[in-house]
């Protein structure tokens, strides 16, 4: 009934009408405005060129331009994309999902419900049967006294939901802040009480008390492991075994194993392996920073952990945890863990999927990182050297003790010694951290936050094997994400929901090809293929999803569960790590084969015949965000001064005379061209109108025809030109008067002082001894001449010049 122990044992927590188009949407192609004489065309398409030195020069290459694009995003309610809907009145909070073995039943858990629900038949989900399990009025009535919200938080919020065995589920909820469990007897669908006869067991340590804590869960072998909150004010994060025979063991608090902030994400129990590990998320003890720095941990016990005798008595005596890390070089990193995801490897072991953000944010809403790690890379860290804090220095340092026999924390079937059980209760943090494979992200994207992962594991048509990821985000959205060599493609996102919300969880099941996707008012389900949408042998395999392949015998794109069934594989046609349809639909081409299963025929034109000068909105659709768009026109494929491109590829004509003829939207995506649109615009019948004051200002902008809107590119540029020629005139003026500072202030050192002391005065002495001849009357002398020459240099300058800034300010009518 439940799935074999062969499969990965993991447990997550965490948290119709029709689209109205947004202002400013283009009318419908074809749609005729006017008639409007002399009417003015938008602006025009940013061009390539332009978008390229955006992206190269103004804006981060790496974060913007590099980063990979949904190749289709399907908005909320389009029917390209078929989802189905269940929701309940009344019922809130699908939190929780445990899928049936055959996956015929899923069974959900809700606020102050249980749900089992009907899902054996793709497009349907049905509700079997409900358990309306609330908090009574005294819980509800104490929760209230405690300062707690009535309307969002009293109530039982379902946190666990486990097959206990054939016929019963084990349930926690939240209780209204007081956590309690039960089972669930599956043949009546109803609850049931303990053993001991009482309604409802104590479910401290294995559900929080607040909704709002971060929790996870699992059962192996019939004993449940769970990381959650143990106390009601939120700062006793524990893991703790509990259920089954054997003795109940947890962290030790007293000694600081988790730090008070710590919250968990994902658990897991890995088939052949001895040993349960926790993902979550805390505050670093070992770091001297200013902040509180988060770090993404991995917590690892042993399911043969027995605890200590006299050390470490009903305690973990095989807890380790060990840091994280998903970072790019040059970048922030991302610390902060959102969810994990565990998938197995058919050569044992498995590979673990964790989305991040970072503490450090930047934009507006920052930026999302997915890494994948190797079981055998957490181990490898997990073998290796531990961390101690020094108690003198209160510093965290790298042990260098001598090393133990049995190593302590290993899963040592035998009893450990006191000495072992000692050092292990300060050495639980290992030195090594855990890197992620590549040694990078596999996927970066900005301005997203990822919050589920799920991932599966399908054949391609070659036999290739392909990891698809799931991703949800905080704003609702599905990414689905092919994981190839040469980087991650995104091939498609979905818009799940009308207004933005949170995904709480994501299910799959793989054998029905479906996922689920639990949200605060109901449940999706999603297939996982969408290959219908890919009408010609080139869109569906420029696609490049594995669920899809085109069938040449048939001439239709269909899901690859189907190809199993036929005996040619050859009639199969995919390409998912080239997307190249020029080679693979060709190539799957033959002379029994028409045409049409290779190439994507043009769609049909569709004839308008505006009138005279009428705006036409020539729609062009955006099949694929990785193709380049251009319009091919009458006159060729360069523009026309009465059409403009709008930033959404459609093409505005004012239709004139010369403006007739065939309009068609050509796509190319890795060297393949193909037609979107095709239009058929026809000649206008009678006699022009008579110009206006309008259209005669437009022949006096220089239009060639008239009663053609003038285009303002013409002037756009020449003023643009006008401004460089006038800034750069600006500049070599500052440069001329920078320049005639420069000689002025050369002039200034240059002049001799207008009084000189005596003493520097030239002697007029003869060097006979005699004396000089005195100077005529009314003649100045050679010394008054000196003097006077030097005032007039210094006059020169019109004053201004100073001592500290080479500028002396003169007053007008005043003399130096």
């Amino acid at each position: 009934m439940w799935p074999a122990q062969n499969r990965i044992l993991a447990a997550a927590g965490g948290t119709t009408a029709g689209p109205q188009p947004p202002p400013g949407t283009p009318p419908k192609p074809g749609m005729v405005l006017g008639p409007l004489r002399g009417a003015s065309l938008p602006p025009p398409a940013m061009p390539t060129a332009a978008l390229r030195l955006l992206c190269g020069v103004v804006m981060p290459a790496a974060m913007l331009c590099a980063e990979p694009l949904p190749r289709i995003t399907f908005p909320s309610g389009d029917p390209r994309r078929t989802l189905t809907h269940f929701s309940q009145e009344n019922v809130s909070h699908y939190d929780i999902f445990l899928l049936h073995e055959s996956e015929e039943e899923l069974y959900v858990g809700a606020r102050d419900r249980v749900l089992a629900l009907t899902v054996g038949t793709p497009g349907s989900i049905r509700a079997k049967a409900s358990i309306m399990w609330g908090p009574t009025a005294e819980k509800i009535s104490e929760c209230a006294f405690k300062k707690k919200s009535q309307e969002t938080e009293c109530f039982n919020f379902i946190r666990v939901l486990v097959a206990l065995n054939q016929t019963h589920l084990y349930v926690c909820g939240t209780y209204a802040f007081s956590p309690v469990c039960t089972y669930i007897q599956l043949e009546n669908f109803t609850l049931m009480s303990s053993s001991r006869g009482q309604p409802f067991l104590d479910g401290k340590g294995q559900c929080p008390f607040d909704p709002q804590h971060t929790y996870t869960a699992l059962l192996v072998d019939g004993e449940l492991y769970a990381g959650t909150m143990n106390n009601f004010q939120g700062n006793e994060p524990i893991i703790s075994r509990s259920l089954g025979s054997r003795t109940l063991l947890k962290t030790d608090a007293f000694l600081r194993w988790l730090s008070a902030d710590a919250a968990f994400v994902a658990s897991f129990s890995i088939p052949g392996d001895d040993k349960v590990y926790f993902f979550f998320e805390e505050t670093a003890d070992e770091f001297d920073f200013f902040e509180r720095l988060l770090v993404p941990r991995v917590a690892r016990v042993c399911k043969s952990d027995v605890g200590g005798d006299k050390v470490l008595q009903k305690k973990w005596t095989t807890f380790l945890k060990a840091q994280l890390v998903c970072s790019q070089p040059g970048h922030f990193p991302f610390n902060v863990i959102h969810h994990a995801f565990a998938l197995p490897r058919r050569d044992g072991g498995a590979d673990f999927y964790a989305v991040f953000t970072s503490q450090w944010q930047a934009g507006r809403a920052g930026s999302a990182a997915v890494c994948a790690y190797r079981q055998e890379a957490l181990e490898e860290v997990f073998e290796g050297k531990y961390k101690e804090l020094n108690k003198e220095s209160s510093r965290w340092t790298v042990y260098g003790g001598p090393d133990m026999n049995p190593r302590p924390g290993s899963c040592y079937m035998g009893p450990s010694s006191d000495k072992a059980l000692t050092f292990m209760k300060d050495h639980f943090l290992m030195d090594g951290k855990v890197s992620p494979t590549q040694g990078q992200p596999l996927l970066v994207k900005t301005d997203i936050t990822y919050t589920r992962i799920v991932v599966d594991e399908t054949h391609g048509i070659s036999g290739a094997t392909y990891r698809v990821m799931f991703l949800a985000t905080v704003e609702g959205f599905l990414h689905k994400v092919v994981e190839l060599p040469g980087g991650p493609h995104i091939v498609e996102s979905i818009q799940l929901f009308e207004r933005p919300e949170p995904v709480k969880n994501l299910l799959l099941a793989p054998g029905k090809g479906i996922l689920y996707v639990g949200y605060s008012s109901g449940v999706l389900q999603v297939p996982l293929a969408n290959c219908s949408l890919h009408q010609s042998c080139a869109e569906c395999v420029l696609a490049r999803d594995p669920y899809c392949a085109w069938y040449s015998l048939e001439g239709s794109c269909q899901p690859t569960r189907a190809a199993a069934a036929t005996e040619d594989m050859s009639a199969w046609l995919q390409d998912v790590e080239a997307g190249s349809p020029a080679t693979m639909c060709h190539r799957g081409r033959s002379v029994a084969m028409p045409r049409t299963w290779g190439a994507q025929e043009d769609p049909v034109a569709e004839r308008l015949s505006p009138p005279l000068n009428a705006v036409v909105y020539l729609r062009c659709p955006r099949h694929s965000a990785l193709a380049n768009y251009s319009w091919q026109q009458p006159d060729g494929q360069g523009g026309r001064g009465d059409t403009a491109v709008l930033p959404n590829h459609t093409l505005v004509v004012i239709m004139q005379r010369g403006t007739a003829g065939t309009y068609k939207c050509r796509a190319t995506e890795n060297g393949y061209t193909w037609t979107v649109a095709h239009y058929q615009l026809q000649d206008p019948s009678g006699v022009a109108p008579q110009l206006d004051e309008l259209a005669e200002e437009d022949l006096a902008w220089g239009s060639s025809v008239p009663g053609t809107p003038r285009s303002y590119w013409p002037q756009f540029v020449t003023v643009t030109v006008l401004l460089a020629v006038t800034l750069a005139a600006a500049a070599c003026l500052a440069l001329l008067a920078y320049h005639d500072q420069l000689k002025a202030r050369s002039k200034v050192r240059g002049c001799s002082t207008p009084h000189s002391p005596p003493s520097q005065r030239r002697e007029k002495v003869p060097l006979n001894g005699g004396t000089g001849e005195p100077s005529a009357p009314g003649v100045p002398t050679e010394e008054e001449e000196e003097e006077e020459g030097s005032r007039a240099c210094c006059l020169q300058l019109d004053g201004d010049i100073d001592v500290d800034n080479n500028r002396l300010h003169v007053p007008a009518g005043d003399t130096v």
